[in-house]
This record gives C-alpha cells, structure tokens and sequence, in this order.
C-alpha cells in the first residue's frame, strides 16, 4: 500500500481510541494522559489532572484520543509502577496509539480480543529502562 492508499484508507477508518486506565495513582494516569496529549489530539486538556473521587471501588479514568495526526514525539516519562491500560478502537488507530507509547513507556501487550472492525487491547506501562553506557560504573 503506498502513502495515498494509506491516507485514503486512514479516512475511512475510524482514528479514535478510547483510552481507560485503572489501578493507578493521579501522578502516573497524568504521565500517561500528558504523554497521549503530546502525540495526539485528546479530549483532556494537557494540565488536566486526575483527581481520585472518594467512596468504594477502583477509579477508572478515561479519554478518548484521535490519532489521525501525529503530534510531538513524547520524551520517556517516569511512573511511580506499573500501569494497566486498555485501549479500544479500529486496527489501525490502536496500532498508532501503541507506536507512540514506546517512544515514552516500555510497553507491554497483556492480552488483546479481536472483533470485526475494532480490537480491545490491554497494556502494561512501565517505566523505560535508561540503556547502560560503556565505561559506566
């Protein structure tokens, strides 16, 4: 497929993401929004940080990114542990969205369900390990 067919057939295929995250604090779900923000277009705003709501359960945060332009390539982020991360949308769209994670996370693919015209896939984020330069103690 050349780069006409593929903007073509970017047009026709949804470029929207939903985004949860769970089972982690404010500071690590604003690395991982922030980062998102950076590559592409979301419905947070870039100093919108999470907030925990009290009462029972598991805080959920969601966003929904549009991949259709890349934006910035995001600089590796820091997270206090590990984040689970569940993204649903077309084939394409997750696939864009997983490709700018790694440049800022380890990624990890945890498991992934396959339908029609959309996949869910869930990811673990980690924090990227610094590459260990000769001579260095």
């Amino acid at each position: 497929m050349n780069s006409a067919e593929q903007a073509s057939h970017a047009e026709h295929v949804s470029a929207e993401v939903v985004v949860e995250l769970q089972g982690c604090g404010t500071a690590d779900a604003h690395a991982v929004f922030s980062t998102l923000h950076t590559a592409f277009r979301s419905d947070r705003a870039a100093d919108d940080v999470p907030q925990e709501t009290a009462g029972p359960g598991a805080t959920v945060w969601t966003s929904t990114v549009d991949v259709s332009e890349r934006g910035t390539t995001p600089e590796p982020r820091r997270l206090t542990s590990p984040v689970t991360v569940t993204l649903q949308g077309g084939y394409w769209a997750v696939d864009q969205l997983c490709a700018g994670l790694k440049s800022a996370f380890a990624v990890h693919v945890l498991g992934m369900a396959a339908g029609d015209q959309e996949k869910e896939v869930e990811l673990r984020l980690e924090t990227l390990r610094q590459p260990v330069t000769k001579g260095a103690p």
